[in-house]
């Protein structure tokens, strides 16, 4: 499919190729820019991920070769291997450190340009804000090793594990919650039921206090019963993403409240999980890392469906 949405409004970018992809319904607007040389500005960026005016996407990804930006240089250091950076802005222009179903798309979109070989099989380390990630390509998409999760605020939980509490429409009161950082800041609430969470209303941010400095992703959660099922802990999820508003799903997010509702489980709760959210399924894994730090892996389908040139 092949679309040439009008430039109005978006001087500078008249003659831009761009592609539209996803990664369970997380779409995203995708451009390659590999010498760093196109001017995106925030206003830009919220103009083509408008749903009515633009192209419409949750955030928007620059393709650039690590060398040609300031933060991919600093990255070459310790990873000489990610050669892309994944420069990922939110729908509303605002800059984010990682994307978890962006970065099995970014790597999709790489393969699609032949700006890389990847066979199924084979790894790819990708430079983020967030870090160096690298990437596996499966028979179904990718798994990305998302390197290691923290609790935004060690030593601030209570007795029952929570370090917050959230306010959000729907619910009767606010929920308890506890902030993981996965590169990026999110607040996990879990729920009851799947009735609770279809009832939360996400058309507005929730209010989380406290707030993590940087502001912060909101997921709500509801463990399965059983949580363990043939070995894989299950979870549902809705997600409130900053800057984006309620998205069919988040990668970052799916990890987070992997971690979360594992952390609560306590000790016996299992490694791998399996996380529904509204466009589809995730996977995601815990395993040690070299460096000694328990990580977190994420695995997902990535698909591009459009391609086309503001014109």
């Amino acid at each position: 499919m092949t679309t040439e949405p009008q430039a109005a409004g978006l001087p500078g970018l008249m003659g831009l190729d761009f592609a539209k992809g996803h990664g369970t319904g997380n779409d995203f607007v995708l451009i390659a820019d590999p010498d760093g040389l196109r001017d995106i500005s925030a206003d830009h960026v919220a103009a083509l991920c408008d749903r009515h005016r633009g192209i419409g996407a949750d955030g928007l990804i620059r393709a650039v070769r690590s060398e040609a930006l300031a933060e991919g240089r600093a990255l070459l250091a310790e990873a000489p291997e990610a050669h892309w950076f994944m420069d990922y802005r939110n729908a509303d222009g605002s800059v984010s450190e990682m994307c978890g179903n962006g970065v099995r798309v970014f790597v999709e979109f790489l393969r699609s340009r032949k700006l890389v070989s990847l066979s199924i099989g084979q790894t790819l380390t990708i430079a983020t804000r967030g870090g160096a990630k690298i990437v596996l390509r499966t028979p179904g998409g990718y798994a990305v090793d998302m390197g290691p999760w923290t609790f935004i605020r060690p030593g601030h939980a209570d007795a029952r594990g929570m370090d917050s509490l959230v306010t959000a429409g729907g619910l009767d009161v606010a929920r308890p919650g506890i902030s993981v950082s996965m590169g990026n800041p999110h607040t996990v609430v879990a729920l009851a039921h799947v009735d609770e969470l279809a009832a939360t209303d996400l058309t507005g941010a929730p209010l989380v206090d406290p707030l993590p400095e940087d502001g912060t992703n909101v997921e709500f959660a509801v463990p399965a019963d059983p949580l363990v099922i043939d070995g894989v802990g299950v979870i549902a999820m809705r997600v409130h993403e900053r800057g984006v508003g309620e998205t069919l799903s988040c990668g970052t997010g799916a990890c987070a409240a992997a971690a979360a509702i594992r952390f609560w489980a306590g000790a016996g709760a299992p490694d791998v999980w399996r996380v529904s959210v509204p466009g589809g399924d995730l996977g995601v894994r815990f395993l040690p890392g070299a460096d000694g730090k328990e990580h977190v892996e994420l695995s997902g389908p990535a698909v591009i469906v459009a391609t086309g040139t503001i014109g």
